[in-house]
């Protein structure tokens, strides 16, 4: 199978939408002539024009209600924000507008819309470009919330979110838009809501989604040479979150840890471990532990972000912990 990159994926994902379908299009700051802040959109003005891929001003409270209303009105807009950072300056549009019209109108209206861009530190861009959002938008009814991990998830889950008739929040890593992956030259769809188990264990569940599972697999990896066999779940979808594949692992390992980048306070860590202990405490034989980013704005000096981000190390210390291992 062909090796390419995570921004590639991602732009095959809407080119084979776009000629399916004359009412998707693609909206962002420098989208079009730039060919994407991250290439992700290269060649697209080219092959669509400009009608359907679009530059926009720096005003993303614009561009989001202009896609909302066009979403509206049976178009499938793809608005691109050059980081999720920026998404708060449309968070309105986003939070008021798309995630309730649904409800808001008795069904009349849908919001076929996909918002989509990167999330979470990248780097040495310091506290107000470093912030992880997926809980913010998670904990809104209306929205869906997915965070891939790999050029493959990317493709599959870009595609169902673009067909799909629900406004979808699409977060990427602009760490990850060079990582290469397999990604099949056919056709595929992978479906919103499905957490996947990325390696099979039997002493330790290990869970986390977006760029961290590079995080939880390098720890998986040392522990197999400890002897010490992770089961990896990666959750793709935050909102809805797969709580039953989760539970179907903890009930075989007995032992659960959570890694995210985010912040500690009403993280999705926080919502999995609640629901695992609600419905599989019988079969805990240790508390959940979660391994998150520190409880603070992301420094920019980069031996501070090395201390706030969860590293292998802090995972295989938390597995050792749930397991009594003292040595």
């Amino acid at each position: 199978m062909r090796e390419i990159q995570f921004r590639e994926a991602l732009r095959e994902a809407m080119n084979e939408e776009m000629r399916k379908d004359d009412k998707i299009y693609l909206m962002g700051e420098e989208v079009a002539e730039y060919n994407g802040a991250y290439k992700v959109s290269q060649g697209m003005l080219d092959e669509f024009g400009a009608k359907r891929v679009i530059d926009t001003p720096i005003s993303e409270c614009g561009f989001a209600g202009i896609g909302i209303g066009s979403a509206m009105n049976g178009l499938r807009p793809i608005i691109e924000f050059m980081t999720f950072n920026f998404s708060l300056v449309a968070i309105d549009q986003i939070i008021n507008g798309a995630a309730k019209i649904m409800s808001m109108s008795g069904g009349q209206f849908s919001v076929p819309i996909v918002f989509r861009g990167p999330t979470g530190n990248a780097g040495m861009l310091s506290s107000q470009h470093s912030q992880c959002f997926e809980s913010w938008y998670a904990n809104c009814p209306g929205l869906k919330v997915v965070v891939p991990s790999n050029p493959y998830d990317a493709k599959g889950l870009l595609k169902s979110a673009i067909i799909d008739p629900d406004p979808v929040i699409f977060m990427e890593s602009e760490l990850m838009y060079g990582d290469k992956g397999e990604v099949p030259e056919e056709t595929y769809y992978i479906p919103l809501g499905k957490a996947k188990v990325t390696k099979e264990g039997t002493d330790v569940t290990l869970v986390g989604f977006g760029k961290i599972m590079k995080v939880v697999h390098a720890a998986a990896a040392e522990l197999d040479k400890e002897g010490i066999h992770a089961e990896v779940i990666d959750l793709r979808t935050v909102r809805p979150i797969d709580y039953d594949t989760v539970i179907a692992s903890v009930k075989k390992t007995n032992r659960l840890v959570i890694v995210e980048e985010s912040w500690p306070l009403g993280s999705i860590a926080t919502e999995v471990a609640f629901k695992v202990q609600k419905d599989a405490f019988d079969y805990l034989d240790a508390p959940v532990l979660r391994i998150m980013g520190g409880d603070v704005p992301l420094p920019y000096a980069p031996t501070l972000i090395q201390e706030y981000l969860p590293n292998p190390e802090r995972v295989i210390k938390a597995v050792k912990e749930v397991m009594y291992v003292t040595k």
